[in-house]
């Protein structure tokens, strides 16, 4: 069983899609251990509570430290940064390599790196006039948006898009489609290996 524990910022719309993905049964060999925010308010950790999943707020003072103890008193195989805005530190990256994974709103290595994150990644599409933009899952190294890519998946970019529906279209077209298939690989990997 590879357990999972979920980091977020925000909303949790990525979150919701992968709690529904296990209750719809295609996340079998996956136990979501706990999901984590560095923001108090954050809507995500009331999605945990409603499917009944351990959450925790962690302030931004001493996160790494506490996300650190977090992950080895409950046996994390697998970190999943799902709407996560801090950049984990190179000393943190590196302890846990291969076991951290995230979702990013372009087709790697277009629109990615350091600055680019929500809505800025769908405003600069469009300005460059792309006709396909996508998501990513891929390996968290400590280049931002550096690591190795896992699944992607295109989408395409219409007459008339603002940000907010490219936006809309690229998270229910693809990151709510391949966050919960990359954790799926990287389970059935895990279950391979053992």
């Amino acid at each position: 069983m590879l357990n999972v524990a979920i980091l977020v910022s925000g909303g949790g719309t990525n979150l919701e899609a992968i709690l529904l993905a296990k209750d719809r049964g295609e996340l079998p060999d996956t136990n979501i251990s706990y999901v984590v925010s560095n923001k108090r308010d954050a809507f995500a950790l009331e999605r945990a509570k409603k499917h009944n999943i351990k959450s925790l707020y962690i302030p931004n003072k001493n996160f790494e430290e506490e996300l650190s103890n977090l992950l080895l008193e409950n046996n994390i195989d697998l970190i999943v940064l799902a709407g996560f805005l801090k950049i984990l530190s190179k000393e943190f990256v590196i302890k846990y390599p291969n076991k951290i994974i995230n979702i990013h709103p372009s087709l790697i290595p277009s629109f990615c790196g350091k600055g680019y994150y929500g809505i800025k990644v769908h405003e600069e599409a469009l300005k460059r006039g792309v006709k396909l933009t996508g998501a990513t899952v891929h390996y968290v190294n400590e280049i931002p948006d550096g690591g190795k890519i896992i699944l992607q998946k295109a989408v395409a970019v219409e007459d008339g898009d603002t940000p907010e529906i490219l936006q809309k279209r690229v998270m229910e077209s693809a990151e709510w489609k391949l966050l919960p298939s990359a954790i799926d690989l990287i389970s059935k990997e895990k279950k391979c290996k053992a």
